[in-house]
């Protein structure tokens, strides 16, 4: 192993320069404008590879192109298989005026290194392929054959990947899957994810009169949609924090002591997460620490509110309609279509006669979880702790990776989250940055990785 994490120490000055360069590309999914971007950077990536040494090739779909990338193998040795998974499309920067620095020109202060997708995700999947530059240019045997799969879906939910493993599915058979695309408490305290939350999305529309209506002529005669959605959203939170409609909790199972022991070990105390989220205080369902709350237990939210006049000045209507986007984030055993039910349901029965619903339902994705005992788990904790020099932790992460159901239930595999980016690491907003200790730390741990999955 020294010849590894001698060529890693030593060349972490050209790393930070590739990275930047794959920084470049405004590689966003979700605007077709940037079609061409998200090609480009694909092909990028793809030579990238070729140049290290794996055998890489961007894989069309119907969508943005997958680049898979496979360590070079011996036909007569059977070995332990491991699929890596990234993805190289970014978020959309806006709003631009927030950016201390343009998004897609990488800017680096003290060891931070500012750039969208710079720890969603290209940093933290670059740390990989850079682990195996190293076992390949010192010509260390590593002691299993590796797969990255790099899309260019994720952020606009993964459209095509499903099929594409499907698909694929002898060629990307595997042992496991390790994905860095989630983070962890600080750089003190490297971190096993072992849990997702699953969500379903909606959308609620109430419809009262057939158009906007003028407030002083006919208000107080009709019921005022805005009104009556504040009031039915109103009815499904108490004053504990718990979601107010039948049947939601029916089959989340409590956490256990083990868990609830784990997450007092996380360094993050509640009046940092104040401060941090610039909050005057915070709010959660009673019983459950703020940890607990916004990782581990399932959440009735609404994401947006639209209704009648927007503009500048007033306008004295009664809006025609009035609109919620909603999700709701589910924990493991609550399956996702039951939910939507409950939910959907209650929302029918509650709603007043005096408007009309309308539920347009929208994505939803089940709740992962993987045993934090089991011995892949058990080897991820060992390669993070050689890593980082210190005590890694266990997590339950409030987000939501739809795809890791997908490995599980197509290829059979579960997946190790081995998360590098930091709470302050602004991903999904303006200036995202990755921390480049972690980066370097990172390269280790997949170093390290996959000498302790074979061994384990």
């Amino acid at each position: 192993m020294q010849p590894v994490l001698n060529y890693l120490k030593q060349n972490q000055a050209r790393f930070i320069g590739e990275l930047c360069e794959f920084l470049r590309f405004p590689s966003v999914s979700a605007q077709p404008q940037h079609n061409k971007d998200m090609l480009a950077c694909a092909e990028w990536l793809a030579n990238h590879c070729r140049q290290i040494g794996l055998d890489a090739k961007v894989r069309p779909t119907e969508g943005h192109p997958i680049v898979v990338a496979k360590t070079p193998r011996r036909k007569d040795v059977s070995r332990p298989h491991y699929m890596v998974y990234g993805h190289y499309d970014v978020q959309p920067p806006e709003p631009l005026d927030l950016w201390k620095s343009p998004p897609f020109e990488p800017r680096i202060e003290g060891r931070s290194l500012f750039a969208r997708g710079s720890t969603d995700n290209k940093g933290q999947h670059f740390a990989h392929l850079k682990a195996v530059q190293a076992y390949l240019k010192t010509g260390t045997p590593l002691p299993c054959d590796l797969t990255f799969v790099i899309e260019g879906e994720e952020e606009v939910g993964s459209k095509h990947l499903a099929q594409f493993l499907k698909a694929n599915r002898a060629e990307l058979d595997c042992d496991a899957v390790i994905v860095s695309d989630t983070g962890m408490p600080g750089k003190k305290h490297p971190a096993l994810t072992y849990a997702l939350r699953g969500i379903i999305a909606f959308e609620i529309t109430l419809v009262g009169p057939s158009r906007d209506l003028h407030s002083g002529i006919f208000g107080g005669a009709v019921d005022n949609p805005a009104m009556a959605l504040s009031q039915l959203l109103g009815k499904l939170r108490d004053k504990n924090g718990r979601v107010a409609i039948p049947h939601f909790y029916d089959d989340v199972e409590p956490l256990s002591a083990y868990e609830r022991s784990e997450f007092k070990k996380l360094p993050m105390t509640d009046r940092e997460l104040q401060k941090l989220l610039g909050v005057k205080k915070l709010f959660g369902e009673r019983g459950f620490t703020a940890t607990e709350q916004r990782s581990a237990r399932p959440t009735f939210e609404i994401n947006g509110l639209t209704s009648g006049y927007q503009g500048e000045g007033t306008k004295t209507i009664v809006p025609s309609l009035a609109r919620a986007k909603i999700t709701c984030r589910l924990v493991p055993n609550q399956r996702p279509e039951r939910i939507r039910k409950i939910v959907c349901d209650h929302l029918k029965k509650i709603c007043p006669p005096t408007v009309q619903i309308k539920i347009d339902a929208g994505h939803g994705a089940e709740a992962y979880m993987v045993s934090p005992t089991s011995k892949e788990a058990q080897a991820a904790l060992r390669a993070l702790r050689k890593a980082f020099g210190c005590e890694p932790v266990l997590l339950r992460e409030g987000g939501s990776i739809p795809i890791v159901n997908d490995f599980k239930k197509v290829l059979g595999a579960d997946t190790l989250l081995l998360g590098l980016a930091l709470p302050e690491d602004n991903a999904h907003s303006p200036n995202e940055k990755f921390d480049l200790d972690n980066f370097e730390n990172g390269q280790r741990m997949s170093a390290f990785l996959w000498q302790e999955l074979t061994s384990a």
